[in-house]
């Protein structure tokens, strides 16, 4: 079985080039707080979704709507709006955490197919069965908190298609369990569909050094001749004691590319881009390069090296928790 490369989409722009370069199938979500990639200029409003859900399946490509946020108590039908307009889009799928969603989405529009998100954090066997058995779930999408012989044994436990990440950024934290960011800005990811808000952003000079921030917070400070990178939490640059460095992960990129053949052996059913927020551009250059990697295994040729470093942050990658590589 050839392995599906789903890849993101932030705008129909961005959804039309990963089409055109090769993508089996793209999530995108709506321009609202029921997706988890809620910035300001992306998504979708409900006609441009109808759109590009045509528009990919002239294309032999399919799409699947993310709408990945836990709905706040007593604001529900923004959720259930959602989940009934992806429907009426003919999309192919919705990707979805909340269990209380997951009913409403398997009670209400039961044909329409389901699929678990990485905010889930369902990272066993147990609890992915649980989801299958009350939700009727056809795949679930891992967290990037497990290694390939992980992968492995829990496809070798249960019954549903698995999709993991395999480039882009990288969550050091247990998927949908982040709270460091809602502590700064007050925002939560998972529920306000915001990580690291551009609205709590900030750049200032320093005595010639350039100071990013977040929620007040100084995330990171950079030398003239440095990169300042956007200021996220988890990646940022800390002090502690007589340290400093990057406490918990470097500001690296997720890129799994040369274990593509492993992630096949596991039994992994789709590779999935990260970056919704990106230009069409790293799309298309994106996606190009992993069909090339999926068309190649499949031919039993060898797989092609380094296509993607100028792509990732900072020029640096790692392979996460698939080698069980973490400092």
């Amino acid at each position: 079985m050839v392995m599906e490369i789903v890849c993101p989409a932030g705008t129909p722009a961005a959804l039309r080039a990963a089409v055109k370069a090769g993508a089996d199938t793209v999530y995108c979500g709506f321009a609202d707080e029921t997706n988890a990639r809620n910035f300001p200029g992306l998504n979708f409003d409900r006609a441009e979704m109808r759109e590009g859900v045509a528009f990919a399946h002239q294309h032999g490509a399919k799409v699947l709507i993310a709408i990945n946020t836990y709905p706040r108590a007593g604001d529900e039908a923004l959720w259930h709006a959602a989940v009934r307009d992806a429907a009426r889009s003919e999309a192919d799928a919705v990707i979805l955490a909340d269990p209380g969603l997951l009913d409403y989405a398997a009670t209400h529009h039961p044909d329409m197919r389901r699929h678990l998100s990485v905010q889930a954090a369902a990272a066993n066997a147990d609890i992915i069965n649980f989801y299958q058995a009350e939700f009727d779930i056809k795949r679930v999408v891992l967290p990037r908190v497990l290694s390939v012989p992980e992968i492995a044994l829990i496809n070798a436990e249960i019954e549903v298609e698995t999709e993991v990440f395999v480039f882009g950024g990288l969550c050091v934290m247990a998927e949908g369990r982040c709270s460091l960011s809602s502590y700064v800005t007050g925002k939560s990811p998972n529920m306000h569909g915001l990580c690291s808000p551009p609205s709590h952003v900030e750049y200032h000079d320093q005595a010639g050094h350039l100071d990013a921030k977040l929620g007040g917070y100084t995330i990171h400070r950079a030398a003239p001749d440095e990169p300042a990178p956007y200021p996220t939490l988890c990646k940022g640059c800390f002090t502690a004691g007589d340290k400093r460095g990057h406490l918990f992960e470097d500001p690296v990129s997720l890129n799994a590319e040369q274990l593509i053949p492993q992630l096949a052996k596991a039994g992994v059913t789709a590779l999935k881009i990260e970056g919704r927020q990106r230009s069409r551009s790293y799309v298309a250059q994106v996606v190009r390069n992993f069909r090339a990697a999926v068309d190649a295994l499949e031919a039993g040729l060898p797989m092609p090296q380094g296509m993607l470093a100028r792509l990732t942050e900072g020029q640096a990658t790692t392979t996460g928790a698939y080698k069980k590589t973490w400092r």
